[in-house]
């Protein structure tokens, strides 16, 4: 297990209350959830990852738990994370993610990769074509 399981079902119970729009996708080591297509909260072993409104970094790093996200050795402002102690009660929790909720709301999506890069046998393949058509 990768991911605590408690805290994640946890997290999926409070987001599904007010939202559809709900992706869970493995990564970094542990489970992150997706709101309408954008990163939210993550759940790692022994820890939350909040995204949050970089204005609030500052109000929040003091509260019990928190830590900033150096995930890359980089302090990120506007992300953190909080220890699993710090997240004991439903209350605890609940206020986490609805800041990250909060955030998600005028927060961008990061920007997908594109596909339009030609595919491996592509451009060979339109060269075939376009000798094919010459003889005929």
């Amino acid at each position: 297990m990768a991911y605590n399981e408690k805290l994640a079902d946890r997290t999926r119970e409070i987001i599904s209350l007010t939202h559809k729009k709900i992706e869970e996708k493995k990564m970094f080591g542990g489970l992150c959830f997706m709101v309408n297509g954008k990163m939210c909260v993550g759940v790692e072993k022994e820890r939350l990852m909040v995204r949050l409104d970089p204005a609030k970094y500052d109000e929040v790093i003091d509260k019990e738990g928190c830590k900033p996200m150096d995930f890359t050795g980089k302090v990120m402002k506007g992300y953190v994370f909080v220890d699993i102690e710090a997240l004991s009660t439903e209350k605890k929790l609940n206020y986490w993610i609805q800041l990250a909720l909060e955030y998600n709301k005028v927060a961008k999506a990061s920007k997908k990769k594109s596909n339009d890069k030609p595919q491996k046998n592509e451009k060979h393949n339109h060269v075939i074509r376009i000798c094919i058509n010459s003889i005929m």
